[in-house]
């Protein structure tokens, strides 16, 4: 989730803009850091980092739909993001939506085999497994 690389060659507001609202997000105010970012991620479509930061916000304001979105338009730009796929693997766990769900999960785990991403794929896994036992 590093966002040094699209902060190098952007105008100084838009820095404080993106600081700011990461600040907000890590103190669990998503919609604020929403209101922090303002039109970012519009005016910078192409920054991965900003597109990342406002899809994370989305989540964690249950706005599963833009959340989403957001995630998907993160891995057109870097398919390699596997925390990208690993959150979208989540936002669609909350839409119940469990095999899509754990695809993205499994390619997140196959990526980078964090603990956290296998807990998920664990608990997608399950969750199927009951839907079909029922």
């Amino acid at each position: 989730m590093s966002s040094e690389r699209w902060t190098e060659n952007f105008p100084e507001s838009g820095v404080t803009a993106f600081r700011r609202a990461e600040q907000l997000l890590d103190d669990r105010r998503p919609l604020d850091a929403l209101k922090a970012l303002g039109t970012l991620p519009e005016t910078e479509s192409e920054a991965a980092s900003v597109q990342l930061l406002a899809a994370r916000a989305y989540l964690a304001s249950a706005q599963l739909r833009r959340a989403e979105a957001g995630f998907l338009r993160v891995l057109e730009l870097d398919p390699a993001d596997h925390y990208a796929r690993f959150a979208l693997g989540r936002c669609l766990q909350r839409q119940s939506r469990l095999p899509e769900a754990r695809a993205q999960l499994r390619m997140a785990a196959a990526m980078d085999p964090r603990p956290e991403y296998q807990e998920a794929l664990g608990e997608v896994s399950a969750s199927i497994a009951l839907r079909r036992g029922a």
